[in-house]
């Protein structure tokens, strides 16, 4: 009887170390995939973070791959030997289902890294900067993606309702300069809760997103917006999400005075604020929302010939320019995806300074490569344009001693945007400069 017992655990001992050993296997070989996933993104520029990302405290993590399975985006995170690890931290969009997901809070989104900072207005938790009554939501304040952005706008007007400041006959409750993502949630928001106000655009409804190219996608997830409740969104394009703004407006009898650049902002007496446009336009104001955006002047290259009408710094109808000499300067998503565009009705070289491109979308990276093997469009790496004239362009590629010069009809550079620092600090708010700062905790 006791042989048999001890057979019987025998066989149920190896039985469970047959277990065991089958799903050590298959976390190592996970953990090897991983691995190698991240090797691919620190030699690509994905490893870095650009802007908000998940933090992993590994001294809590528990590796139940909830925050895995949890990402929209499926590339951001993963496990390596039973601890989650950031893989595409470039990629990630803020939306903070990792985090939310977690069941042991190991997980906080962050801006910014120790090694690398990044340049943030100063808000706090109410998204109220140094100025008492001036607030900052959206792409400003490092929030970028459109569902966040609009998420932050309805937040801080919520909080701007809550303000003792007395009604003045004359004086606004608030005015908002922007109507992007960010600047429309809160116009909704501020009708929603009868506040009295005036919408600024320097440039049309939609903001940044208002020079994107018309049929890029904008949107792939649901949001909830003031006074239209959850909106389903999947694969929208910047036309179709500018129609769903538009219609909103309307509805609501709201409009945005577009084409109206604010030149000023001066503090008076009894913390009312003076706003002056470009154009002359006053108004008087309790508080001010910033929901403008940080690419809102395109960084230049400096060079002869920049000035010339052929050179653009955002690509809005691809669709209308055929049979021409096109030249695209960048190696982000935003000069790849144009580049692509282009390249179906037009001769396109893109020139990139770096050796490889950095940071682009999974997605973007294998169409463009299947855009070079096809030769449809030409790139030259490690390359800079030196100057421009009013026929053509002249390129410096590495290695070589004398520029070339191209046939060219049109420029377009996507070289990133400047923070309006000047801006911003003539009004007296503090720039900082962010190192792993904790944006959301969890939970």
């Amino acid at each position: 009887m006791l042989i048999q017992e001890l057979l019987i655990y025998g066989i149920a001992g190896i039985f469970c170390l047959g277990i065991i050993y089958f799903y050590y296997q298959k976390g190592k070989k996970a953990s090897t995939e991983v691995l190698k996933k991240i090797e691919t993104a620190k030699y690509e520029g994905r490893f870095e973070p650009q802007s908000l990302h998940p933090y992993i405290d590994l001294n809590i993590c528990i590796g139940s791959g909830a925050c895995v399975k949890a990402c929209p985006e499926q590339d951001i995170l993963g496990i390596v030997h039973g601890n989650a690890q950031v893989i595409n931290a470039s990629n990630c969009i803020g939306h903070g289902a990792c985090f939310h997901s977690c069941p042991v809070e190991a997980i906080s989104l962050r801006i910014g890294t120790e090694k690398r900072g990044v340049e943030l207005p100063h808000v706090n938790a109410d998204y109220e900067t140094n100025l008492k009554g001036i607030y900052i939501a959206g792409e400003l304040g490092g929030m970028g993606l459109i569902k966040n952005s609009t998420e932050q706008g309805i937040l801080a007007m919520q909080n701007i309702a809550k303000s003792d400041k007395p009604k003045i006959d004359g004086v606004l409750d608030v005015l908002i300069i922007g109507a992007g993502p960010a600047g429309i949630a809160a116009s909704l928001t501020a009708k929603k809760l009868n506040l009295s106000f005036e919408t600024l655009e320097q440039d049309s409804l939609g903001g940044t997103v208002s020079h994107f190219p018309r049929e890029k996608v904008v949107m792939t997830h649901p949001m909830d917006l003031p006074l239209k409740g959850k909106v389903k969104l999947t694969s929208t394009s910047k036309v179709e999400l500018l129609n769903l703004w538009s219609s909103i407006l309307s509805e609501n009898n709201m409009s945005v005075l577009e084409n109206t650049k604010v030149d000023k902002i001066v503090p008076l007496d009894g913390n009312v604020f003076k706003v002056v446009t470009k154009d002359g336009k006053e108004f008087k104001t309790n508080h001010v929302l910033l929901a403008i955006g940080r690419r809102g002047t395109p960084r230049k290259l400096n060079i002869q010939g920049e000035e010339l009408q052929k050179v653009a710094y955002r690509l809005i109808e691809p669709e209308k320019i055929q049979n021409k000499n096109i030249l695209v300067v960048g190696g982000g998503d935003s000069a790849v995806e144009s580049a692509m565009m282009l390249m179906k009705n037009n001769k396109v070289i893109l020139s990139y300074r770096k050796e490889q491109f950095a940071r682009i979308k999974s997605l973007n990276r294998e169409k463009i490569d299947e855009a070079i093997q096809g030769e449809k469009l030409e790139v030259l790496f490690k390359s800079n344009l030196m100057r421009i004239t009013p026929d053509s362009v002249f390129i410096m590629e590495d290695g070589k001693k004398n520029e070339t010069k191209v046939d060219n009809d049109l420029v377009y550079i996507f070289a990133g945007g400047e923070l309006p620092t000047t801006f911003l600090e003539s009004i007296g708010i503090k720039i900082t400069k962010r190192f792993g700062q904790i944006v959301k905790k969890h939970k």
